[in-house]
């Protein structure tokens, strides 16, 4: 019978008094106990709505049937057969907004775990994965562009085809923004790699280093009797604010705070990064990123930290638990506030940021209600670090080095409901397509691209 408790079973945590000065992981993630607990919440709804939020089709009811059984290699069979990064998504997916969204166990109580569940499935099976059989070759070769979320995904359900496949990624490590821009507290780096690792299992190859557009165009790439492209090269390029002192020292955008930190190893002590230990700092934003930016500077040292949001807290975007776990840890939230300019001394260096209150007006185009300023609230907060988190775009080299691959008015590229691109033979999903989303949907447009792909050479067969 299942368990008809309806609140969902507690994960660990680290103290925030504690945790927010480190940056080992926050959650410590269920015991074993604690998951067939979980599991057995579940009502096993025979129409499956939580699969309806899945962008890459986890077969959830049966994974979770598993794990109530204690049976969790098998749970962890079923996950894998649809999803090739299930210890990262079961820390980082906004299940709240998706699969968990749709169970009916939340209708009078908590849905299930399900994220939760999936880590666990993942995590128990670290140090006990066998090694995966290399499927039969097919003959083919495709060329992946980027070893982030859905670079990464679309690799691994392609070689699982029996496709050559081999990933070129800009960076000296592959991972994308699970390596440099998520921090160690929410996903560990060597969760990452360990995944990273079962895909080249099954002979995905990845190169490092390799700028394509700079290196190697992608006509080239064609050139070297690859057959489809898939481009998964994220969305990199910083926005800023274009107001008044944003060139001062001591401003960064959130993709340099973080890649300093993340990739190039700030948290670790046994690491030289040049990175400003800021005492005061302003992050500008409210989504993941500005969370991550927030809780990893408090852990630089800084003795004050402010999120400063245009609109309410009914709007912020971030996950529940990032801002939850912010807040814990002492993020001071500054809502309906908007910056103006950044003051500096005579030396270039940040010393304030000069905000404006706001209150909002009628809704947007994306349905959420406009901010407008409020005359005459002016005021000015001493910091010394200002951190902007207010989207990125996807970096223009690519359109510009490939005739033919067309991008929109917002830079990302254009794609039919397939994932193909303007220029034959080219496929792109992810942040490259979309802009700043969640790593799930980008795996899920590598999972849809990889099979368009799939479909595409064999229709020139």
């Amino acid at each position: 019978m299942p368990n008809m408790d309806p609140c969902k079973t507690p994960i660990p945590e680290q103290e925030p008094a504690v945790r927010a000065r480190n940056f080992d992981e926050v959650t410590l993630g269920y015991t074993r106990e604690q998951a067939v607990q979980e599991a057995q919440r579940c009502l096993n709804c025979k129409n499956r709505p939580c699969m309806t939020g899945c962008p890459v089709g986890v077969r959830i009811p049966e994974f979770i049937a598993q794990a109530a059984q204690g049976n969790f290699e098998e749970a962890y069979k079923i996950i894998t057969s649809t999803n090739s990064l299930p210890a990262v998504c079961g820390r980082v997916c906004p299940q709240e907004r998706q699969c968990e969204s749709k169970c009916v166990r939340g209708i009078k109580g908590e849905p299930v775990g399900i994220g939760r569940l999936e880590r666990f499935c993942a995590d128990y099976m670290r140090g006990k994965q066998t090694t995966s059989a290399v499927p039969k070759p097919n003959g083919h070769k495709v060329a992946v562009i980027g070893a982030g979320p859905a670079g990464l995904t679309a690799a691994g359900d392609l070689a699982k085809l029996g496709y050559d496949v081999t990933v070129y990624e800009a960076f000296h490590t592959a991972g994308g923004v699970l390596m440099y821009g998520i921090p160690e507290f929410r996903l560990p780096k060597a969760i990452v790699a360990e995944e990273i690792e079962g895909l080249k299992k099954l002979g995905v190859k990845i190169m490092t280093n390799m700028v394509i557009g700079r290196v190697l165009s992608v006509d080239e790439l064609f050139g070297m009797d690859y057959e489809a492209v898939f481009i998964g090269s994220g969305a990199g390029l910083p926005r800023f604010m274009n107001i008044d002192g944003e060139d001062l020292v001591g401003v960064y955008s959130a993709n340099e705070f973080l890649t300093r930190i993340n990739l190039m190893k700030a948290y670790d002590d046994d690491h030289y990064t040049p990175i400003i230990r800021p005492k005061r700092v302003a992050v500008v934003g409210g989504g993941n990123v500005a969370m991550d930016s927030a809780r990893s500077a408090m852990r630089l040292g800084a003795e004050k930290v402010y999120i400063i949001y245009r609109r309410s807290m009914d709007e912020l975007p971030a996950r529940k638990e990032e801002v939850h776990h912010a807040g814990e840890e002492g993020i001071e939230f500054m809502l309906l506030t908007n910056p103006t300019r950044i003051l500096g001394d005579d030396k270039g260096r940040v010393t304030g940021i000069e905000c404006v209150k706001m209150e909002l007006g009628e809704p947007d185009a994306s349905g959420r209600r406009s901010p407008v300023e409020v005359e005459g609230s002016e005021f000015t907060v001493d910091v010394d670090t200002v951190i902007m988190a207010i989207g990125t775009s996807p970096n223009p080299l690519l359109t510009m080095t490939t005739p033919g691959l067309e991008k929109s008015s917002r830079g990302t590229l254009i794609v039919d409901e397939n994932e193909c691109t303007t220029k034959e033979g080219v496929f792109a999903g992810g942040d490259a397509v979309t802009g700043s989303a969640t790593v799930i949907l980008a795996m899920g447009a590598g999972k849809k691209a990889a099979a368009a792909i799939d479909s595409y050479i064999k229709s020139k067969q």
